[in-house]
């Protein structure tokens, strides 16, 4: 398949294998419960001892063979990499541990099962795979149900957690869990939108060209000019648009400052930008 590469396959492997680290060393070791299939997989082991290298493939059997139709050949290859890749993983690390003294600390266990999950499946989701289960469900519910992909998600991962808790979670421990949860939540969107995020400035001013020629020159920032028309004033104006590192906004800020007092500025976040002069490497 000409759409298939190399460099999602390889962040597809390295999230999983930092998934399943977490995932064996944190929520395992610990009793700690987790949502979706890795979830149910959980409620396996604790109350039957069955392994989750090979419950993960054998409960994701029947949700691809539902949603073979619905995913694409790239994203189903995707997806398939990432459930064996996470069965391998968690076999690995079931069977090669390695030391972790948390001493019975259970915020730490939560906190860093989050992390780790979280990353894992922030790589993973952001290479285009997934780790099967609950998405393809949510997939067909909302092509077949009209269910907004989150809804059917937040609604499944509930009925495990409440499931965990019935069967080998106390009330302590499920607390833990709901910790790690929030906390995998959070990083997952903080990985999808990018570890590189920035500030985007717009500013109205009476002096845009001497703004745009000072950011340019003084910070080697681009600056985009939309010509607006103020509704209140009836006059057109031109806006600037800049994008600039957080580290930068003081300086941008005080050379409008400098040039127009009461220039009118709008900070936004910029959760994710790629491009010149936000290139990783630079």
């Amino acid at each position: 398949m000409k759409d298939i590469k190399i460099q999602q396959i390889i962040g597809i492997i390295i999230g999983t294998a930092i998934f399943s680290f977490g995932f064996v060393h944190f929520n395992m070791l610990n009793g700690l419960g987790e949502g979706g299939f890795s979830g149910i997989t959980l409620i396996l082991f604790f109350t039957l001892n069955w392994d989750p290298a090979i419950m993960n493939i054998l409960l994701n059997i029947p949700m691809f063979i539902l949603g073979w139709k619905l995913l694409g050949r790239k994203e189903f290859f995707y997806s398939v990499l990432g459930i064996i890749s996470v069965s391998v993983f968690l076999r690995i690390f079931q069977t090669y541990q390695f030391p972790l003294d948390l001493h019975n600390d259970l915020l730490l266990a939560s906190l860093f099962a989050g992390v780790f999950v979280g990353v894992g499946l922030g790589i993973i989701f952001r290479c285009g795979g997934t780790t099967g289960g609950v998405d393809i469900i949510a997939r067909l519910a909302n092509k077949y149900i009209g269910w907004s992909m989150g809804k059917t998600m937040f609604l499944f991962d509930s009925l495990v957690l409440v499931a965990s808790w019935l069967t080998f979670l106390s009330s302590i421990t499920m607390m833990y869990t709901l910790v790690a949860v929030f906390v995998g939540a959070r990083v997952i969107d903080i990985v999808q939108e990018g570890a590189y995020s920035a500030k985007g400035a717009f500013i109205i001013s009476n002096k845009p060209d001497e703004i745009a020629k000072s950011v340019t020159e003084k910070m080697n920032r681009g600056i985009t000019v939309f010509h607006a028309y103020g509704y209140y004033t009836k006059q057109s104006r031109d806006v600037l648009y800049c994008i600039v590192s957080r580290n930068e906004i003081v300086q941008l800020k005080s050379i409008i400052r400098k040039l127009d007092p009461n220039a009118f500025v709008s900070i936004v976040d910029v959760k994710d930008v790629t491009g010149e002069g936000f290139r990783i490497e630079e």
